[in-house]
């Protein structure tokens, strides 16, 4: 694999953290440290933001067309690098290769198409009062944007939020995860050899309540955008109002999964094993809560759990269906949540336990775990568990299971399986959350807006609609 830099990126350089500190990154399949990154702070944020301001005006009035074709070329580099990018993923953040290399791929898909919506920024000419008047309707970026984002997916969560940023012609800050620094650092590495100019992007890796105080103090910083915990997500919320900045926020999630009794056995199985256990389970919009009808419940449980036995688990570079959690916290609420759910009553049908032996003793592995009898007693019921677990919950009616579902403060996203179409729409319209899947379990489509409600945030990333918070709206009154 080819050496990894490990510096920020401000206006168009590489350059070390004013405070001359670093922060180790480490393998949470070993726990072993595999870099250092610069522990960037407040003079960093500000230095960023400056240089984001100072290229604005110049990349907002950059013709659509290049703009566009800036972004095709970062497509292009980061696919053909796919594989190098995949290998750093799954370095730092654990996920097995094929996962990693897939979301490195599946991310440049929202370069690719942005690349074509920076063409697309229409405006309106509205009918006037008077005949000597004529009313004009321009969308124009909002400016700098400071994008923060997660450790769980590295690699899209930056390009879902820059290339809507740059196609609207906005300039960008970005601060990835601690966690997970280096994949944003290969990213950049590609976004510079694309011919990026100067100041549009940049990137500050360390200190998260240093940098984020600074975006937020700074009047020079006109969106935030975030994916996150609520708690992280709500503190922005509250700070951005000072300053009324426009904020995006995606947030976490309880996404229930409900099995109606005429729903497609296997189809719903198949699409649990993928929901539930993508990422190890480290998904906001993964399964939390999982009903399934009285009537099948046993036959659904039996089939699901012999699938889950055959989860290979350990380290991504191998040949593994699942990885490692992010760190030792992650490790212990997971069995937090699965030890009061059986303390509560729920039976543990396979699983529920952390991974220690051999190969598997120094990272943060977690056995793959099924749990019946779940009741509204025990936390995992109501506390996103981000992890390897499967908590089942038997339901006897429509309105009982509809009822269950929203009671929760978050609504990201929400899955039903049936062959009732009629049961379909209603369902659907009764759930309360900003996404449904139904008799689909994979949400994360470049061309659909991507967000929640409630606690789960505000804003939508993908689509045409992913371009509406980074632009405003100009109206001019022309009388002639």
């Amino acid at each position: 694999m080819k050496r990894i830099t490990t510096k920020l990126f401000i206006n168009g350089e590489w350059t070390e953290a004013r405070s001359g500190l670093r922060s180790p990154v480490y393998n949470p399949s070993t726990g072993e440290q595999v870099a250092d990154v610069p522990l960037g702070g407040r003079e960093d944020a500000r230095l960023a933001v400056e240089a984001a301001h100072a290229a604005f005006w110049s990349w907002s009035q950059t013709p659509a067309e290049e703009r566009s074709a800036i972004l095709r070329r970062m497509y292009e580099l980061v696919v053909a690098d796919a594989d190098r990018l995949g290998e750093i993923m799954t370095l730092e953040q654990g996920k097995p290769f094929r996962e990693a290399r897939g979301e490195v791929v599946w991310g440049a898909e929202y370069l690719l198409w942005y690349a074509e919506e920076a063409k697309r920024i229409y405006g309106d000419i509205i009918p006037p009062s008077r005949p000597t008047q004529r009313i004009f309707v321009q969308r124009q970026p909002v400016g700098v944007v400071a994008a923060i984002t997660p450790w769980n997916f590295p690699s899209s969560m930056i390009t879902r939020k820059l290339a809507p940023a740059l196609a609207a012609g906005c300039t960008v800050v970005v601060k990835p995860a601690p966690e997970t620094p280096l994949s944003a650092i290969a990213l950049f590495e590609l976004f510079a050899e694309a011919g990026l100019p100067a100041g549009v992007a940049n990137l500050v890796t360390g200190d998260a309540a240093e940098i984020g105080r600074e975006w937020l103090d700074n009047e020079k910083v006109r969106k935030i955008s975030f994916t996150g915990s609520t708690a992280v997500g709500k503190y922005l919320l509250e700070q951005s109002a000072k300053q009324v900045k426009k904020v995006s926020l995606e947030l976490g999630g309880h996404a229930p999964f409900i099995v109606f009794e005429d729903a497609d056995l296997e189809a719903a199985v198949d699409g649990l094993m993928y929901n539930k256990f993508q990422n190890n389970g480290q998904t906001c919009i993964c399964a939390n809560r999982i009903f399934v009808h009285e009537s099948l419940m046993d036959p659904f449980v039996e089939l699901f759990a012999a699938k889950v036995r055959e989860l290979k688990v350990g380290d991504g570079f191998r040949d593994v269906h699942v990885g490692p959690l992010i760190h030792a916290k992650a490790v212990e609420k997971v069995h937090e949540h699965v030890r009061d759910a059986m303390d509560r009553g729920a039976e543990l049908v396979l699983g529920g336990h952390p991974l220690t032996e051999g190969d598997l003793a120094k990272g943060f592995f977690y056995a793959p775990t099924v749990l019946k009898r779940v009741t509204p007693d025990m936390r995992i019921y109501h506390e996103e568990t981000f992890g390897p677990v499967a908590p089942f919950i038997a339901f006897r009616s429509e309105d009982d299971v509809v009822r269950m579902a929203n009671d929760t403060p978050y609504g990201l996203a929400a899955y039903i399986y049936t062959r009732d179409l009629g049961r379909t729409l209603r369902v659907s319209d009764r759930l309360e959350y900003g996404m449904i899947g139904v008799n689909e379990s994979a949400l994360g489509y470049v061309q659909a807006p991507f967000g929640g409600i409630k606690q789960s945030g505000m804003g939508r990333e993908g689509g045409k609609h992913g371009l509406d918070d980074f632009l405003e709206y100009k109206y001019l009154n022309v009388n002639f």
